[in-house]
């Protein structure tokens, strides 16, 4: 009788016995192998995985600062860019209405109407008004002040809303571009200038416009008004010296960053023992980095809301801030929806159960589709089976056609990488659907004896 492995039950060992244990010395030199190996395995896990997660998570955190020196770089270097950037404060009903105030104020600053009145009361009492009319005239004095401000405001209003005013708003913000540059640096110029904390726009050209509109309507008290500069506050804070230091770094480091950044967290996945796991962690944590810095946007804005001046209006500081970050909320959006997109197709990829299912689910249905066209004679025949011989390299090419597409779609938005994501999925849907399996042969008749 014998064990299981050919030796005769209760005898004694072999010579070939390695030990008590009763295996022979071939298969202790296998066992230690493979404990070896596992070993081995264990050491290079031991060191990968702590390494991976650290350049992931530093490659998280310069997400957010990449994205906010692109958008430094681009108001730099792009003018159309910056352009695009403070456009629309041209239409910003808050802005609209500072700049209109400030006009006018401007105006009545040169042209006192009251005193106008007065002046030309007293004219017409030594020219033989009676007194008791000249008297009455001197009290119309402040009223009608006050209906020709209302009168003046008005129509300063019309030209800072009209489409030539955001004409010239425009020209003159792609004009002065270097010189809002200087402003955003810490450096003042004519145009765009910073004083204590206060970046501040020439309004000279907008009071030219609102005094030809007056005359133009027969307000002539309106040509005493000279050739003047008054400054619009544009931005206005106390820690504006920090701000800056911190655009001038960003300016320096904004182009290296993000391929800073994105090499880290691709060096993380590839060194890290499970890489789907890796990659579905990277994609979560560009996310989270994301939403901080949405976080982070909305107390700045808090803060800075908080500190402005009094003679600032809330709500025009309010549109400046939000048009300035524009941008920087559409590119943390569009990496935010860029990372759950990545994180989402290496998890349902992987080996969990919730992804098999899911994966079987839709190749099941897809399956049904075909069978069912097949029924009605839609066959897809050749084309079928070589699709489905070349199932695998197909997939990979969509998926490089989809990153192309990406990388050459300028300014991405979260939305185009939904679109993207959804139509490579409809791609590989249709894919699946075209890949016929081969039948499987049919089995041979077995035959008889003789």
């Amino acid at each position: 009788m014998s064990d299981a492995f050919g030796r005769p039950a209760g005898g004694s060992t072999s010579d070939g016995d390695a030990s008590a244990g009763g295996l022979t010395v071939d298969e202790r030199a296998e066992l230690e192998r493979l404990r070896a190996q596992v070993a081995a395995r264990r050491r290079r896990i031991g060191w990968r995985s702590p390494l991976a997660v650290v350049l992931i998570l530093v490659g998280c955190v310069l997400m957010p600062l990449s994205v906010v020196g692109v958008w430094a770089r681009n108001q730099v270097t792009d003018t159309d860019r910056f352009v695009a950037n403070v456009t629309p404060l041209a239409a910003d009903p808050g802005v609209q209405n500072a700049v209109a105030d400030r006009v006018t104020a401007q105006i009545f600053g040169y042209v006192d109407v009251a005193a106008l009145t007065r002046q030309t009361v007293d004219v017409l009492a030594e020219r033989g008004l009676p007194p008791l009319v000249a008297n009455q005239l001197r009290g119309l004095a402040g009223p009608l002040a006050n209906a020709i401000r209302g009168f003046v405001r008005g129509k300063v209003g019309e030209v800072v809303s009209s489409d030539t005013f955001q004409g010239a708003w425009v020209t003159a913000v792609r004009v002065a571009h270097q010189q809002m540059v200087a402003a955003l640096s810490g450096e003042g110029t004519q145009s765009v200038s910073v004083s204590q904390g206060v970046v501040s726009i020439d309004l000279g050209p907008f009071v030219a416009a609102a005094k030809q509109s007056l005359v133009s309507a027969g307000f002539t008290a309106a040509e005493r008004v000279p050739n003047i500069s008054p400054q619009f506050e544009v931005f206005s804070s106390r820690d504006l010296a920090r701000a800056q230091d911190a655009y001038r770094l960003l300016e320096r480091v904004g182009t290296a960053l993000p391929f800073v950044a994105i090499g880290l967290i691709l060096l993380g996945v590839y060194v890290a023992p499970g890489h789907r796991r890796a990659l579905v962690g990277a994609g979560l944590g560009v996310a989270a980095s994301m939403l901080l810095l949405g976080i982070v946007i909305a107390l700045l804005r808090t803060a800075y809301l908080d500190r402005i001046p009094d003679n600032v209006s809330a709500t025009t500081a309010a549109s400046v801030f939000d048009t300035l970050v524009r941008f920087i909320r559409a590119g943390l959006r569009m990496v935010l929806v860029f990372g759950l997109v990545v994180a989402a197709a290496a998890f349902f990829s992987g080996p969990s159960a919730t992804a098999v299912r899911t994966r079987h689910g839709f190749r099941t249905g897809i399956g049904w589709l075909r069978e069912h066209s097949e029924t009605v004679g839609l066959r897809t025949g050749p084309v079928g089976t070589w699709v489905h011989a070349n199932l695998t390299i197909l997939r990979l090419a969509l998926v490089a056609l989809a990153g192309l597409i990406f990388v050459f779609i300028d300014r991405p938005t979260g939305k185009d990488v939904l679109v993207l994501a959804a139509l490579l999925l409809v791609a590989l849907a249709i894919l699946e659907f075209l890949a016929r399996p081969p039948h499987p042969a049919a089995a041979p008749t077995p035959t008889g004896p003789g």
